[in-house]
């Protein structure tokens, strides 16, 4: 499961799915159909309703009734993902949450992946900057149900952690860092984020380093675990085939025996730097270019005006303002993208693009001028009307299936958003004006304050 935690603001199209394990059975997987043909005249006109409570041991559970097909989607998310990885110990957070499944309970993972097969259910997990998730897709038939409930609880509640599963990840992941030296898309999201926060805990890479996941040991998983696995600092998603009774049940037979713990401390504030430029020289005959700022916070009052000028500005694929003046008219481009990522503190704004290494200063200068015109003068009439069509027309794509509102609600629940805000959402996208567009764009995205990376030959 890939760390892709966005819903509401455009992702180049690349990165807007998710890469996902194999579906739970081939039957299973042809049902998802059916979902979106009964979902989606449904979702036209409001979002679905969550019902909220919490139980004792604090784990906020968030409950959607949905009885179109017989199955029910669970999410676990956790306030223990990269941000928290302590000093030194980048990667830990990851680690943790890949090795829950590798062992729990005396079973080995050999054995926990058999009892899920057999039950046609589909376990899942990731950790990213924000959110450890551990999620469950099962039939909703209770004697396939509960026993899956229940071996999930296991993973959550006993994990081992071997020894020997402990030294297997930490190699293929050194593996796969090596890797990473060679792709220069890698290297430049990398050195990205790094250059973008600094000191900050978003800074470094969720999977790590070298240097610190040799240093990583079992003791180190076990107390990142004790210290976030915990009630107050989990929220549980349910969609699906259930009653609010059964719902109740589902969640303390998952969540209710973790010990309540302590919710995670605020993260520290992110401080933006000042026009800081880097060029890292690799053997391409391709630039990759990332150029944004922190920006946005999941519940900041301008998400709306930049989330729709963005559509505009390089959200929209083909019809960008970006991809018409870099890709169509000068072909310097096969792909030019700007997105907005919202995160628990700012999150970034990103504009990204790769070029020939000839092109490249033309390129800048191009996207330069784009951004620094759009900032000035906002979009035109005709440009935020057919923007609103195409984001409240593709509005309940978002919403079709338990898997969708799944993820949907997890974003509300785990940042805290109001209840209605599925419901609202369109609404927000039809009240957005020209004015309120330029406004937040100039205030927001300030040209001074922009990092440039690229990664490719000089």
């Amino acid at each position: 499961m890939a760390s892709k935690y966005v819903d509401f603001c455009q992702l180049p199209l690349s990165l807007r799915e998710r890469a996902r394990g194999e579906g739970i059975r081939a039957a299973l997987r042809a049902s998802w159909l059916a979902v979106l043909l009964l979902a989606f005249p449904l979702l036209a006109g409001a979002g679905p309703r969550i019902e909220h409570w919490t139980l004792a041991n604090g784990t906020r559970v968030y409950f959607v009734e949905a009885h179109d097909i017989p199955m029910v989607q669970l999410r676990l998310v956790f306030d223990s993902a990269a941000s928290r990885d302590p000093v030194g110990k980048s990667g830990l957070a990851l680690m943790t949450n890949r090795l829950l499944h590798e062992g729990a309970g005396g079973l080995d993972a050999g054995e926990i992946a058999r009892r899920f097969e057999r039950l046609g259910a589909e376990y899942g997990q990731d950790a990213g900057r924000d959110m450890a998730i551990v999620e469950l897709r099962s039939l909703s038939e209770a004697r396939l149900l509960q026993p899956a409930l229940e071996l999930l609880a296991l993973i959550v509640r006993q994990p081992d952690f071997p020894a020997r599963a402990f030294e297997r990840e930490r190699a293929r992941s050194l593996v796969a860092l090596q890797r990473d030296l060679a792709n220069p898309a890698a290297v430049v999201q990398k050195a990205f984020y790094r250059e973008l926060y600094g000191s900050h805990p978003y800074a470094a890479d969720p999977p790590g380093d070298p240097e610190s996941l040799k240093g990583l040991t079992r003791d180190d998983l076990l107390a990142l675990y004790r210290k976030y696995y915990v009630g107050r600092n989990a929220v549980l998603v349910i969609v699906g085939d259930l009653t609010r009774r059964q719902a109740n049940r589902v969640a303390n037979t998952v969540a209710g025996d973790l010990p309540a713990g302590e919710i995670a401390a605020p993260l520290p504030k992110v401080t933006n730097g000042k026009g800081i430029k880097r060029a890292i020289a690799f053997p391409a005959k391709q630039t990759h270019v990332r150029i944004g700022m922190p920006v946005l916070v999941r519940n900041d009052p301008d998400l709306f005006p930049l989330y729709v000028g963005n559509y505009i500005l390089g959200g929209g694929g083909l019809v960008s303002r970006l991809a018409d003046e870099v890709r169509e008219k000068r072909g310097y481009a096969y792909s030019v993208y700007s997105y907005f990522q919202p995160m628990r503190e700012a999150g970034p704004f990103v504009l990204g693009l790769q070029t020939k290494n000839t092109q490249k200063a033309d390129a800048l200068k191009v996207v330069r001028r784009v951004l620094d015109e759009f900032i000035a003068k906002g979009p035109t009439a005709k440009e935020l009307e057919d923007a609103k069509k195409h984001l409240v027309g593709g509005y309940p794509l978002k919403l079709a299936g338990n898997r969708k509102i799944a993820d949907q609600v997890a974003y509300i629940a785990f940042y805290e958003l109001p209840l209605d805000w599925l419901d609202t959402f369109t609404a927000r996208v039809e009240t957005v004006t020209i004015e309120q567009i330029r406004d937040a764009f100039q205030r927001r995205v300030r040209l001074n304050e922009l990092v440039t990376v690229t990664v490719g030959g000089r």
